[in-house]
């Protein structure tokens, strides 16, 4: 379980939230919702353990997640705005590095697989720098394709797919949850995301 308690965040002078709690557990969905300026990125950021609190505990499974970042690093898989990606190296190389470093190391087969399932198996061998936007979006998602991780935490997924992606996106989603999963995303996209429970919060700028 993932657990929230009174968390607040300040940028700069300006108070971006405060008093968020919720409780996440296996197979639910938490849907962070919010105009842009929210807060919504930090609120992620903060939950990865990557910003501090002003005030509040991030629990997972009943430890705090500063005093046990190893264990809970282990099972977190994190998709931020940027892609994460070396623009020197082919989407597939940039796959088996990302598990290594996961302690989940992958086959050459096993990264195209994974490219494969988002529809960019032929992208596989073509370094990244010379893909679009959305090209480079779906290299970073494939990683859910490898990810063994029980909780996935994903800043705006959706944005720079086409519909075909998107579809096939949410249904991998919803196959993380189906196994006892858990994921929290911020999405300004309306998509139909199948778990055992569904949460939303939504914060106001």
């Amino acid at each position: 379980m993932l657990t929230a308690q009174g968390l607040a965040c300040l940028r700069g002078d300006r108070l971006l939230f405060k008093n968020i709690n919720f409780e996440l557990e296996a197979g639910g969905l938490l849907y962070v919702l919010g105009e842009n300026g929210s807060g919504k990125s930090s609120l992620l950021r903060l939950l990865c353990g990557l910003l501090m609190p002003e005030v509040g505990t991030v629990f997972w499974c009943g430890k705090k997640i500063r005093q046990d970042a190893e264990n809970y690093l282990s099972d977190l898989t994190y998709l931020g705005h940027l892609n994460g990606l070396k623009d020197d190296l082919t989407a597939q190389e940039n796959l088996q590095i990302s598990a290594h470093l996961a302690g989940n190391p992958v086959s050459e087969e096993g990264a195209q697989t994974a490219l494969a399932a988002i529809g960019i198996a032929r992208c596989a061998n073509l370094p990244v720098r010379v893909l679009s936007q959305g090209q480079k979006r779906r290299v970073a998602l494939a990683t859910l394709w490898l990810s063994k991780s029980k909780l996935w935490i994903l800043d705006e997924p959706f944005a720079a797919l086409d519909a075909a992606s998107v579809e096939v996106l949410a249904s991998r989603l919803g196959e993380h949850m189906a196994n006892g999963g858990m994921t929290i995303i911020t999405t300004h996209q309306d998509v139909a995301i199948n778990a055992q429970s569904t949460q939303t919060l939504r914060l106001s700028a």
